[in-house]
């Protein structure tokens, strides 16, 4: 083939370097987001038509090729609905771009775009209560370092519901004690926020410091080699110590605890407190206010308030009379 029709790897390398790093500055989950997706589909390209990845053309990517590699993520490799759409979000914004460099091939580009996003069933969230909380943050044994370290770790977390990828990137100089003390973060998006800081945590981070003594840039949660925790340390730790926390608060059985968690666990604890969900997107650091509307639907409490506050429908009983037969047989689609 020759290299005018193998235009998949310079258009692909293009794509990470020119748009993702430099014009757009993604971040490094982003582009590992990407990469994951890209490097999968070409596999699965690979395996389907015995072509190497160096040689493909954008031709070998045309729809039906993409919807059966869609099809692969969700049955075959058994991912859900949501990530089988994070991958199609990546796809769509490369071809997005290849159209700029590729018009001769734009029905072809129209048609994978026009690969619509799955829907799926959304679950309602899950949460702790303030007590499952306190209970989680008691499970660390603070008579160790390693103990100390995750109980600060802990208590940050439930209490300003700061991403996994946040808490990883904090170093010691992002926490600021004394007056007004707050914990500064790079979010999505690369966008700064600042989340203030009960007494409690104050505390618990004033004698973490005084024991870390790292640099301003060393990580404030070091593993036990001085650098920065994994994704799935956290997970694991979280884990852990949800397990002891289920032996003293039974309410915790059949919850599974994630990281993600204790991040919805924090929204509903402001929820909860009548904090308006304006704030809480800014304590989030949500790109919309929509999206803390899920909390809402989650707070079984506070829909039982409002139903408290409503009165009994005096509704005369009637006598049933049947439809008429085309409109029961439309009523029974």
């Amino acid at each position: 083939m020759s290299p005018s029709k193998a235009n998949l790897p310079r258009l692909l390398e293009r794509f990470f370097t020119e748009r993702l790093m430099h014009q757009r500055q993604a971040s490094p989950h982003t582009i590992a987001s990407y990469r994951d997706t890209f490097s999968l589909l070409l596999r699965f390209v690979q395996e389907q038509t015995n072509k190497a990845p160096s040689i493909l053309s954008l031709q070998d990517l045309d729809a039906p090729v993409v919807g059966a590699f869609l099809d692969h993520v969700e049955q075959g490799c058994g991912n859900s609905p949501r990530t089988r759409n994070t991958r199609l979000a990546a796809i769509h914004a490369f071809f997005r771009y290849a159209a700029l460099y590729e018009p001769g091939l734009s029905a072809l580009i129209q048609r994978v775009l026009a690969i619509p996003s799955k829907r799926f069933e959304h679950k309602a969230i899950a949460f702790l209560s303030h007590e499952e909380s306190q209970a989680l943050v008691a499970a660390p044994d603070t008579d160790t370092w390693l103990g100390r370290r995750d109980r600060t770790l802990l208590l940050l977390t439930v209490q300003t519901g700061l991403r996994v990828s946040e808490l990883i990137g904090l170093c010691c100089q992002d926490v600021v004690l004394g007056r007004g003390a707050h914990v500064r973060c790079l979010g999505k998006g690369r966008k700064a926020r600042c989340t203030p800081l009960r007494e409690d945590a104050v505390r618990a981070l004033s004698a973490w410091l005084d024991e870390r003594r790292g640099q301003p840039v060393d990580p404030l949660f070091p593993n036990r080699r001085g650098g920065r925790l994994s994704r799935d340390s956290i997970e694991h730790l979280v884990s852990k110590y949800a397990a002891i926390a289920r032996q003293r608060r039974p309410s915790l059985e059949k919850k599974h605890i994630t990281p993600h968690v204790l991040r919805h666990s924090a929204a509903m604890e402001l929820l909860q407190h009548g904090i308006d969900r304006a704030v809480i997107a800014l304590w989030l650091g949500h790109e919309s206010v929509e999206t803390t509307q899920i909390y809402l639907h989650a707070d079984m409490t506070m829909k039982e308030r409002a139903l408290a506050k409503t009165s009994n429908l005096d509704v005369p009983l009637g006598r049933y009379r049947p439809d008429d037969e085309l409109l029961a047989f439309l009523k029974s689609l």
